[in-house]
C-alpha cells in the first residue's frame, strides 16, 4: 500500500504557474515571425502547441470546476467542441504570452479557494482510469509540461536557449 498523504494544491498550483512563467517564456522568445514553425509535419506548428496549451489549460480547469466527471467519450469530446475556447487564426506573439499570462492568474483564482471535499471528489481521466479533483489537476499541469517540452525542442532548433536553461546556468555561474 502507498503511503497516503495528499500533495497539497498550493504546491501543485504554485508549480503551475511556474510551469506557465517558463511557456511564457518560450512564446517570447521564439522568434516572432516563425509561429508558424513546425519541426517535423505530424506535429502541430510552435503557435499552434502554444494555443493548444492556453485552450487546454482553461477549458479542462473549467470543466473540473463546474463539476464534470467524465473526460472520456463522446460528451466529453462533445463539451470539447462546444465550451473550448476558439482562438483567433494566427495569434501574434504578444496576443498569446498575454493570454497565457491572464489564464494561468484566473485558473490560479478559481481553483486556489475551493475545499478538500472538492479535490478529494472522483473524477474519470480521459484514458479511463479514475482519479481525484487533484490529480486530474496534477495530469492538467503535467499536459502542459509535455507541450512546453516540445515549445523548448522548437526553442532550440532556432538555437534559442530555453528559460530554465538560462536560468540553471547562471545560478551555476553564481556559485
Amino acid at each position: 500500500m502507498y503511503n497516503v498523504v495528499m500533495v497539497r494544491v498550493e504546491f501543485v498550483l504554485d508549480s503551475w504557474k511556474a510551469i506557465r512563467q517558463d511557456t511564457i517564456a518560450a512564446v517570447e522568445d521564439f522568434p516572432a515571425g516563425e509561429f508558424d514553425f513546425r519541426a517535423t509535419p505530424d506535429l502541430m506548428t510552435f503557435g499552434e502547441t502554444a494555443g493548444h496549451i492556453l485552450v487546454a489549460g482553461e477549458f479542462l480547469s473549467r470543466l473540473l470546476l463546474d463539476g464534470f466527471e467524465q473526460f472520456t467519450g463522446p460528451e466529453f469530446r462533445e463539451k470539447r467542441k462546444t465550451h473550448a475556447r476558439q482562438l483567433p487564426p494566427n495569434p501574434s506573439q504578444e496576443w498569446l504570452a498575454s493570454e497565457l499570462r491572464t489564464s494561468i492568474d484566473g485558473i490560479v483564482a478559481s481553483l486556489a479557494p475551493q475545499t478538500p471535499e472538492f479535490y478529494a471528489g472522483m473524477v474519470t481521466r480521459m484514458d479511463g482510469v479514475p482519479v481525484t479533483r487533484l490529480e486530474m489537476l496534477q495530469s492538467i499541469k503535467e499536459h502542459e509540461m509535455t507541450h512546453r517540452a516540445q515549445l523548448f525542442f522548437c526553442l532550440r532548433l532556432k538555437g534559442v536557449v530555453p528559460s530554465t536553461t538560462r536560468r540553471r546556468m547562471a545560478q551555476q555561474a553564481a556559485r
